[in-house]
């Protein structure tokens, strides 16, 4: 099996740059791609729109469990390769591949049997709903491709390799931005299918990505021809997958409990500040993009220098990375807190959003460190095959904390919209602290 990086003795800071490079300029054109989706929605109407914003929780739990399982089984194949355990990582590769195509069956099932009825219960109603099951149910339809798309890349980063995914990433950005319009609208003979092109256009992406990386992967030797006695489903491997995976996929699903919990208590400060935030929260996310990379890099490298025992890597890999999100952040909160303003009126023209969104990114911009320590430290964990705490602080920094501490800041102390500024502040800067000194505790019990 060619390697071009070799994860267990080659310099760490040269692959942790190798692979989180390309793993962030990925996960940027992946959002773009949202963009483009939500621009072309706009141009249909404001229903089109609005189906698309209230789609995107549902949309979401698919994307979801399929990179939490990934992550998973992105450790569980590195951690056999660093160990020299090449059949058992083929095994994985190729269980993890069954699953997900199970998975992707029962997702497809529950949510179009569900759809109707959760859209219902969300306010949608006539056209509206009927737009928002259009274009969920066309999604469903496709979640094989998705799902698929998730464990191809786990068998790829597992082994080092982050560009294939970066490479499919940028490509179905352009391609998106051709299919959009032309299954909206209808060219060439296409009929136009309004809301319904623009997921047919991310079905088609994903796909088409499934064929791309499918032959990625089959250069890699994991899954090839002579597999094929490995594709019998293994109760064993499935549940060593899902012990690894599910803690992930719930924890990324508690991200979106946690926005719902915040924009609950925003709203009580009116539609303009829920606007701010939303606007302001688009672009931290992009300052965060790095951290993406970074985690991908962490979690391959912890996890194959586990299996290799090669502990003081895991060390060293944990630090570089934290080194290099330390500079990547202290770069983007100088931007978040001179150019808050004109980032803001970038989205909106609404004064007081501004106001309201400008404030919020000054204070973000002393939080991004924290969000690194946070997800590099979760990462490592994952990375020894520990993804449980993920979801505890995942729940305690989403869920249970806000709704203990915003009503105390807000109320209580009189800071009215301030006070949850500050709280997420700090929620996250005393998570990020337990989480470094927790994972720190765990990675010096491995030697």
């Amino acid at each position: 099996m060619a390697q071009s990086l070799m994860l267990t003795s080659d310099p760490i800071p040269g692959l942790v740059k190798a692979l989180a490079v390309p793993a962030s300029v990925g996960f940027f054109f992946n959002t773009m791609f949202n963009v483009v989706d939500t621009y072309f929605a706009g141009l249909i109407s404001t229903q089109a729109l609005a189906a698309l914003s209230l789609s995107f929780p549902v949309f979401f739990m698919i994307i979801a469990l399929g990179g939490g399982v990934s992550t998973g089984t992105t450790a569980l194949i590195a951690t056999s390769l660093g160990a020299g355990d090449t059949d058992h990582a083929r095994m994985m590769a190729v269980q993890g591949f069954v699953f997900g195509i199970m998975l992707s069956v029962v997702i497809t099932a529950v949510g179009l049997f569900a759809s109707g009825p959760v859209f219902s219960v969300l306010g949608a109603s006539g056209q509206y709903l009927a737009m928002s099951v259009a274009y969920m149910n066309t999604i469903f339809w496709g979640s094989v491709f998705f799902v698929l798309n998730s464990m191809l890349n786990a068998v790829l980063n597992a082994q080092g390799d982050t560009r294939s995914f970066r490479n499919f990433l940028v490509l179905s950005f352009f391609l998106n931005c051709i299919l959009d319009p032309w299954f909206m609208f209808g060219w060439l003979g296409f009929p136009a299918l309004g809301v319904v092109g623009v997921a047919l256009a991310t079905v088609v992406c994903q796909a088409m990505g499934c064929v791309y990386l499918g032959f990625r992967v089959s250069r890699t030797g994991l899954m090839c021809r002579d597999c094929l006695h490995e594709i019998v489903p293994r109760p064993d491997a499935f549940l060593e997958i899902l012990r690894q995976g599910l803690p992930t996929s719930l924890n990324f699903m508690s991200v979106g409990l946690g926005a719902f919990v915040i924009t609950y208590f925003i709203s009580a400060f009116g539609s303009q500040a829920v606007a701010a935030y939303g606007v302001a929260l688009r672009i931290e996310q992009i300052m965060l993009l790095p951290s993406i990379g970074l985690n991908v890099a962490t979690v391959t490298l912890v996890a194959q220098n586990r299996g290799a025992r090669n502990f003081s890597r895991i060390v060293d890999t944990v630090r570089t990375a934290l080194f290099y999100g330390g500079l990547f952040m202290a770069a983007g909160g100088a931007v978040l807190f001179f150019s808050a303003e004109p980032l803001m009126r970038l989205f909106t023209r609404d004064a007081a959003v501004v106001d309201v969104g400008s404030f919020y990114l000054r204070i973000a911009s002393f939080l991004l460190f924290a969000y690194v320590v946070l997800y590099v430290n979760v990462a490592a964990l994952q990375g020894i095959k520990q993804p449980g705490y993920g979801l505890i602080i995942g729940i305690l920094r989403q869920i249970a904390l806000p709704l203990a501490v915003f009503p105390l800041l807000t109320g209580a102390m009189g800071l009215g919209l301030e006070g949850i500024w500050w709280g997420i502040f700090v929620i996250n800067w005393v998570a990020a602290a337990f989480t470094f000194f927790y994972a720190r505790m765990r990675l010096k019990a491995l030697h």
